[in-house]
């Protein structure tokens, strides 16, 4: 057995057992458990009452546990993203999807039957933001689309739903770390919202390379948009280039199974250790996982384990390079900056294609 195979080996039963106890988060999407008294199958995470351990078995994958006859568990949705479980967070991201500009409060999750402390940590455990976070970026995205059509920005301000202009601006600083008139002038790169089936993306591209490609719920997206302005001397304005309709309709097929590998220039802004380690990430096949371990041995630095972890911290070009790629030596999810949740379907999506291959 190689050491890549290796790393897809389950841990011990005892170990799994502890996790599916403690409803451990770091184990969704890369452990399950089939129940032999009830022919379910679940998420180590899911709310049931535990069985006992002699009548669980592990699967590495639902197909797995498909396979040995086990059904998918209906209240933690193993065969789908997690949040897919939680009734009210399907029904109010139903809602949000059908109404995006809609301006949202607490009263109105009170009205929907729901308690919004509830709703708010379940949100955040999630998704790392609240309902109403997220509401406020996807009405910030029909100001954005009207922004790089060139509206006017008291326009561009009602079409996002922001009754005060310093609100609209303030929601805007911080998701691009400047005001909007700084990214109306002319500029060689341009940014714009891709929308996928795991939430809004900002891309930052210019007439030949993509630049950035970050979620808009990322916490370090205003800091990491402030440093790349600072790299291109403040040239980032708002709006596509041919580059961007490149990147939306690859990621489209990414989503969609039918792209395993992206065919796009990038412009990687790091040091050259950071760059190895990138080039690295886009060396592992779609559908396999390393550890920052082999990582490290992979790009000819066994020592660099730490180093090499923080390059993949700061990667800036979500899933063209797969950072989420990157697993515990015991095979469990760690940090996503994304969300482990995102982390977690993305190694669900790429499944299909290392089956394929």
């Amino acid at each position: 057995m190689t050491k890549d195979q290796a790393m897809f080996d389950l841990p011990e039963p005892g170990a799994l057992y502890d996790a599916l106890t403690a409803r451990d988060p770091a184990y969704d999407g890369r452990a399950y458990v089939g129940v032999t008294t009830t022919g379910i199958f679940c998420r180590l995470t899911c709310p049931a009452r535990k069985p006992r351990p002699e009548n669980c078995r592990w699967f590495a994958s639902p197909a797995d546990a498909a396979a040995a006859g086990f059904r998918p568990c209906r209240r933690c949705h193993p065969t789908g993203p997690e949040a897919e479980g939680h009734a009210a967070i399907a029904a109010l991201i139903g809602a949000l999807n059908a109404d995006p500009e809609r301006r949202w409060s607490e009263a109105d999750l009170v009205a929907l039957g729901h308690d919004p402390s509830t709703i708010r940590r379940a949100f955040k455990r999630h998704f790392g933001q609240t309902f109403l976070e997220i509401a406020r970026v996807a009405r910030l995205r029909s100001g954005l689309k009207s922004m790089t059509k060139g509206t006017a920005m008291i326009d561009a301000q009602l079409d996002a739903g922001f009754v005060s202009a310093s609100g609209f601006r303030s929601a805007f600083a911080r998701l691009f770390g400047h005001p909007p008139h700084a990214m109306r002038g002319a500029s060689d790169l341009r940014a714009d919202w891709i929308e996928t089936p795991l939430g809004g993306m900002i891309a930052i591209t210019d007439d030949s390379a993509l630049h950035l490609l970050e979620f808009t719920d990322r916490k370090a997206l205003p800091q990491g948009l402030q440093r790349l302005s600072g790299l291109v001397g403040g040239r980032i304005g708002l709006g596509r280039t041919a580059l961007t309709d490149r990147v939306e309709s690859q990621l489209t097929e990414f989503f969609a199974g039918h792209r395993a590998r992206f065919d796009l220039d990038l412009h990687l802004h790091g040091t050259d250790f950071q760059q190895r380690v990138w080039q690295g990430l886009r060396a592992i096949p779609a559908g396999e996982t390393r550890s920052y371990a082999a990582l490290a041995d992979q790009i000819g630095k066994p020592a660099a384990t730490r180093a090499v972890a923080n390059a993949n911290a700061g990667n800036r070009i979500a899933i063209v390079i797969p950072c989420h790629r990157v697993i515990g030596a015991d095979g469990t999810l760690t940090g996503y900056a994304g969300g482990l949740w995102r982390k977690q379907r993305l190694i669900e999506i790429e499944r299909s294609y290392g089956a394929a291959a």
